[in-house]
């Protein structure tokens, strides 16, 4: 949509919004997120690319919304309502999502970096998606424009939900209520949540009481629980629960019985994370949300069996998820090709969704350790150092032949399926929010990042001032100051990796144990004590200024598999801190293909502030070669090469 349309729109869109008291419904979690609003960030890690998706990739993607035509649907389908058919662009059924997640990532970005003209801009681009909505509420552009003409030829020719397995329309419906949700609490606005709202109400008629249907790919339950969330609802809530117990219920309804789209069994009878990785975590997420809200113990349980699945024997050791490109699915029980792995930037964003969410409700540390390895590794490998290209899958080694990444040997601008790349925007200005979290007289401390925040607590508020250098070394200061005298409890997460195990379970395991005694200090004095569910307490009665320093020892760790991993048989892996490290042709030019890897190697670590972006170095001398070691997730910044994370061991 051109330009000169977004600026008329603006003005009406701006005129029209009404802000208006946020009230929100108990989520159910035991444990509250503090929010973004409550955080700002000032660490030399996470800030430079938050700010670059706010001063480059949000406006990159919404030209590339435009240029692809992905705004102009919107517009057309208005007209189509009052006028002829016609043909939709783009070749996704789910193109309209796109605009939604870069809209949820503006929200969260206007909360922490408020922005007039970014504010302005979103707005009308609001006015935009309105105008391609029915009267009815019904929203996704391409049946609207023509049902007989679909943007893709896998999605057939049909009315308003005859092929809801694959037309993606309660998929589109998912993301417009996270962006909504999103939109509304950062502005108070209610544009693009009347909009929602109006969408989420046909819902209701059509899938509330008579028909038993599904969507093919999950996200409108979670989506519909942040809208009962807003609202109070209730209606909301059930219809997200309904979608999730027809699943796989061939007693209520004529199932399509495929591991897919994990509908082959009852979801409390899954117990194995099955199908297209991305559609079942954003699932396991809106299990989490419901065995939250109802005290669902069948629920619970159930996610319990499914983390543990996919922890113990389907994740990567970078935190990603999904081995096979076929149907973008989960392989069977410890299939990890390397090479071929497909572990898709937006399926390790749904399990850091996933993961907080088990750890709002239990309290348990192991969750968060995948949060960070996740985020450190399989997540922001995604995204060029530059923000403005892309992987769609994210492989542990390439050949510099194999075009894994949709006909690519390296990042990509855009893809046709541009998923990710708006994924990325819509999660990576939401960290802040991993950072803290409370629960009655308790602040958890679960990620080291660099950051001021003034914490709620019990109608209180206590400031925290956090420095670092994390990932790079783990030192770390943790300044509180309550304000005035009170009691509460200190909870520090230790990561496992210092506990001596990568991961929780035997995937993976460390060549050898290192004595890697962290060390807390609390106003100059070391003190001691035992992990509680992973998390170091201190509880005692604060007062004035107290400074903690946490002293996380870090050291280049060789990793191996569980032996029953066949694609990782008698190869290591390096790591260091929460960074798993890889080898690229570039750097290694002549020996790449004489690393080895051997319990007795010695490193050394240099600090190298300007190279990919200001790194950690990590170099071994052998034999008269010396090799190079980069951060998995600066790979493939400088071209097309090889790469390996694992290596054979001597």
């Amino acid at each position: 949509m051109k330009n000169i349309i977004l600026s008329t729109v603006c003005l009406i869109t701006l005129l029209s919004c009404k802000e208006t008291e946020k009230k929100d419904t108990d989520s159910g979690y035991p444990i509250e997120a503090v929010k973004l609003n409550q955080v700002k960030l000032t660490d030399d890690f996470w800030l430079p690319r938050i700010q670059t998706m706010q001063n480059k990739v949000i406006r990159y993607a919404f030209d590339k919304c435009d240029s692809e035509g992905r705004l102009d649907n919107f517009v057309i389908a208005g007209r189509v309502i009052h006028g002829e058919k016609g043909c939709a662009h783009g070749k996704m059924p789910f193109d309209d999502t796109d605009v939604y997640k870069t809209l949820e990532g503006v929200a969260y970005s206007l909360i922490s970096n408020p922005n007039p003209a970014l504010e302005a801009y979103s707005d009308s681009v609001i006015a935009i998606i309105a105008q391609g909505q029915e009267p009815d509420g019904y929203l996704t552009t391409w049946r609207t424009i023509n049902p007989m003409k679909p943007t893709s030829d896998w999605v057939p020719p049909g009315p308003r939900w005859s092929n809801l397995d694959i037309s993606h329309e309660l998929y589109n419906s998912g993301h417009l209520f996270e962006a909504a949700a999103a939109h509304y609490q950062a502005t108070g606005k209610r544009n693009l949540l009347d909009i929602a709202l109006k969408n989420a109400d046909l819902l209701l008629k059509v899938f509330g009481d008579s028909i038993n249907a599904v969507p093919g790919h999950q996200i409108v339950e979670t989506g519909l629980i942040k809208l009962y969330q807003i609202t109070g609802k209730e209606d909301y809530l059930h219809l997200a629960k309904k979608f999730l117990d027809l699943r796989g219920d061939a007693s209520a309804r004529e199932i399509w019985g495929a591991e897919n789209i994990q509908d082959h069994l009852p979801i409390l009878k899954q117990d194995e994370a099955v199908g297209h990785a991305v559609r079942a975590v954003y699932m396991y997420a809106g299990m989490t949300d419901i065995a939250a809200i109802y005290k669902d113990t069948a629920y619970l349980e159930a996610v319990h069996k499914l983390w543990e699945n996919m922890v113990y024997k389907k994740m990567y050791i970078t935190g990603g998820i999904g081995a096979r490109h076929h149907l973008e699915m989960f392989g069977d029980n410890y299939e990890l090709p390397n090479l071929t792995a497909y572990s898709e930037t937006c399926a390790a964003i749904g399990s850091v969704y996933w993961n907080d969410r088990l750890f709002r409700l239990t309290g348990d540390a192991k969750y968060y350790d995948i949060v960070e390895r996740t985020m450190y590794n399989a997540l922001i490998a995604g995204i060029s150092l530059e923000g403005t290209e892309f992987f769609y899958p994210n492989p542990l080694e390439s050949d510099g032949k194999y075009a894994f990444n949709k006909g690519a040997c390296t990042r990509e601008p855009w893809f046709d399926c541009s998923c990710c790349p708006t994924n990325l925007i819509r999660f990576i200005p939401y960290v802040p929010n991993l950072i803290y979290a409370t629960q009655d007289d308790n602040i958890y401390i679960n990620l080291f990042i660099s950051n001021k925040a003034s914490v709620p607590l019990q109608g209180k508020t206590v400031q925290i001032d956090q420095e670092t250098s994390y990932p790079w070394d783990g030192n770390i200061k943790i300044n509180i100051s309550p304000g005035e005298k009170r009691h509460f409890t200190l909870k520090i997460r230790i990561p496992e990796w210092v506990e001596n195990k990568p991961v929780p379970g035997s995937l993976y395991h460390y060549a050898a144990e290192s004595p890697n005694e962290y060390k807390i200090l609390l106003d100059g004095e070391e003190i001691k004590g035992e992990l509680n569910k992973g998390y170091f307490e201190i509880s005692r009665e604060w007062s004035g200024n107290s400074q903690i320093e946490l002293t996380l020892p870090m050291q280049v760790k060789h990793v191996v598999a569980n032996d029953k991993v066949a694609d990782l048989k008698n190869l290591m892996s390096i790591e260091y801190g929460p960074l798993v490290y890889c080898a690229e042709e570039i750097d290694n030019k002549g020996n790449f293909d004489k690393i080895r890897f051997s319990p007795d190697d010695t490193f050394s670590v240099e600090k190298n502030p300007e190279f990919l972006g200001g790194i950690n170095l990590i170099r071994k001398k052998e034999n008269n070669n010396e090799y190079s070691f980069i951060p998995y997730y600066a790979w493939s910044n400088r071209g097309v090469g090889r790469m390996k994370v694992w290596f054979d061991k001597e």
